[in-house]
């Protein structure tokens, strides 16, 4: 796997001609979605004052239009940018990828299966809604690899019986292997708990997670500040959490500064890092030719694929039984 400055240089070298006409493309449809966006705001307010009076002011149609505005808008977002994104993840997400390894394959519009969330036993929640994209899969020193973007949902009823979504999770979701069969099933989360309410208070909490299997003490302070471990087998989670692995937890949280969810169950180990947007979409509001959002690009795709190396999964550590 080349390294995170070997991408970067690639990057800037290989793709910056293409990032150029993107660019010129980006301005326009950023001055496209603007007009439209002034329009379509024109249209909705002068449709909404004569609805209002044609109504005498019935007090639902105020939220009707806000509805529909928000979706409709969003619909029309949409459109304006699906092909400058399809072409921004041909000319510059796919080269990228290849260029990390040549035996990953990216398919833009799936993502990794609800099973594999399922699995993982990270999220005890209803799933009411799965989506996502940018799908990433293949093998890395014999290690088989997958990713890809996800939004997790579940759909409750407000106090007026209506629908409403809850993110559950989004973020990048990885699997690989681990070259171990698991016994058990070790589930490791951010420690929300003990940083939120103390040492006493977030140990009690964490205990009485009924949720959860049994909680397992670590002995690694770092570790223990950062992570909660759960599993059905003490042994075995000891075991897994070596102090190298536990290191190297800390080290892959630190690096991806976002919240980090691991679980390893049956033959894999699973891993969601936790954003509020999808990764590899292209900016439209500020331009591709700047550092930090280039940097944001090739710094999550090597995160992704680093896993493989930054956990040593491709020495085998782990006999399959």
């Amino acid at each position: 796997m080349k390294s995170l400055s070997q991408l970067t240089n690639f990057y800037y070298q290989v793709l910056f001609k293409p990032l150029e006409v993107l660019e010129k493309n980006r301005k326009q449809l950023r001055h496209r979605i603007v007009v439209v966006g002034i329009l379509f705001t024109i249209f909705t307010l002068i449709l909404y004052s004569f609805i209002f009076s044609a109504t005498h002011g019935e007090s639902n149609i105020m939220m009707f239009f806000a509805f529909g505005y928000f979706i409709l808008g969003g619909i029309i977002y949409k459109m304006l940018i699906k092909d400058y994104t399809k072409e921004f993840k041909e000319k510059i997400i796919l080269p990228l990828i290849t260029e990390l390894d040549s035996n990953l394959s990216y398919v833009p519009e799936q993502h990794i299966s609800q099973r594999h969330f399922e699995t993982s036993k990270l999220f005890n929640s209803q799933i009411d809604r799965f989506s996502g994209n940018d799908f990433v899969h293949g093998k890395i020193d014999d290690v088989h690899i997958e990713f890809s973007d996800i939004h997790v949902e579940k759909k409750s009823k407000s106090s007026k019986n209506q629908d409403s979504w809850t993110t559950v999770f989004q973020g990048l979701f990885i699997v690989a292997d681990f070259h171990k069969h698991f016994k058990g099933t070790t589930v490791i989360l951010p420690d929300t708990a003990q940083s939120t309410f103390g040492d006493f208070i977030g140990g009690w909490l964490q205990s009485n997670n009924i949720s959860r299997e049994e909680l397992v003490k670590m002995d690694n302070p770092k570790f223990e500040k950062a992570f909660v471990v759960y599993s059905n087998d003490q042994i075995e989670a000891r075991y897994i959490l070596s102090h190298s692995l536990m290191e190297k937890l800390l080290v892959f949280k630190k690096r991806s500064k976002h919240n980090v969810y691991i679980s390893f169950i049956g033959a894999s180990i699973h891993m969601a890092i936790e954003y509020n947007k999808d990764l590899f979409e292209p900016s439209i509001f500020h331009s591709l030719l700047d550092y930090k959002i280039a940097m944001e690009y090739v710094q999550s795709l090597h995160l992704c694929i680093g896993i493989v190396e930054e956990l040593q999964l491709n020495q085998k550590l782990w006999s399959k039984q």
